[in-house]
């Protein structure tokens, strides 16, 4: 065993954490938690054997902190690789500022994150009830012995949904978020556990995220919706006028679709007016699509930042 090899789990967990000091947090999440999963099993399995004697048992199997890093890091690579937004084709790439402007629409990335603007307003409402019910439970049930199992029990949930929002955020935008939640680290009674909860700065952070949801969920859903029906509404009026031509629906309609000053059902100039709300719906449609990527851009570094630990 050399000098420098840890004689405990925390000292180990240590070690795991500088040697991986420049990597993403989400990614040093994910290790502690495999690396103290698996020796806190180890050491639990051998209670004739202490921790020192047990982590040198294991080395060779597990593997030295460093060893374990670099493993890591190497699978960190291929899971960069496989969220990485898709480049643009070439011509895209290469094109002038308005090309590119347009080549928003062969975005996978900004259509996800359109999605995700869309969804927020429901799961804000979700986490918000859940949130605010929890806390006001937990408050009422705190002098009673269920309170503290309740307790326990609702922080553990928050953090579930943070995991899974974090899944969802990953998905939709391809920022590298947490797989694990974070260790709970050796058996405690309950006291000493929300003691320990209580002190984790991340309880307050998760539970703020959680409560901001629904503000910014409201906020993300009206801009992707209100962009979205100004966009398409001017977009399709030469459907609209060319439905009219052929009779499929009433000549009021045009005016509520087009309402251009001095352009009326029927006029030789509808046509052309048409054309020319379907070019500004198009931009509009683009620039809904841009903002939206750089919503969920900022939104997924707000989340990283609440919800993964430093």
């Amino acid at each position: 065993m050399s000098a420098n090899a840890a004689r405990s789990i925390d000292e180990y967990l240590k070690q795991l954490r500088s040697a991986l000091a420049e990597e993403d947090p989400a990614l040093i999440q994910d290790a502690l938690y495999d690396a103290e999963e698996y020796l806190r099993a180890e050491v639990a399995s051998h209670p004739d054997r202490s921790e020192a004697d047990v982590l040198e048992l294991i080395a060779s199997t597990y593997g030295a902190p460093e060893e374990v890093a670099a493993a890591y890091r190497d699978t960190e690579v291929k899971v960069k690789a496989a969220l990485k937004t898709p480049p643009p084709p070439a011509a895209v790439a290469q094109a002038s500022g308005v090309r590119r402007f347009f080549g928003v629409f062969m975005d996978v990335r900004a259509y996800t994150s359109l999605f995700y603007m869309l969804l927020t307003l429901a799961t804000g409402i979700i986490y918000f009830t859940f949130v605010v019910t929890g806390l006001a439970l937990s408050a009422g049930l705190a002098v009673l012995v269920i309170g503290i199992p309740f307790f326990l029990a609702f922080i553990g949930m928050a953090r579930v949904l943070a995991l899974g929002e974090g899944r969802l955020l990953e998905a939709t935008t391809g920022e590298r978020m947490p797989r694990r939640p974070v260790h709970p680290g050796p058996s405690a009674s309950w006291l000493s556990r929300i003691g320990d909860m209580l002190k984790d700065v991340r309880t307050w952070t998760t539970l703020l995220y959680l409560l901001l949801m629904l503000p910014l969920g409201i906020i993300y859903f009206t801009i992707a919706v209100t962009g979205l029906s100004i966009g398409l509404r001017l977009a399709l009026s030469p459907l609209v006028v060319l439905a009219g031509d052929f009779g499929w629906i009433p000549p009021e309609l045009f005016n509520n679709v087009l309402e251009i000053g001095g352009v009326s059902y029927g006029s030789p100039q509808s046509f052309i007016a048409a054309l020319f709300c379907m070019a500004l719906g198009i931009v509009i449609l683009a620039l809904v699509l841009h903002v939206a990527r750089a919503i969920a851009r900022g939104h997924a570094r707000l989340a990283k930042a609440l919800l993964v630990t430093g």
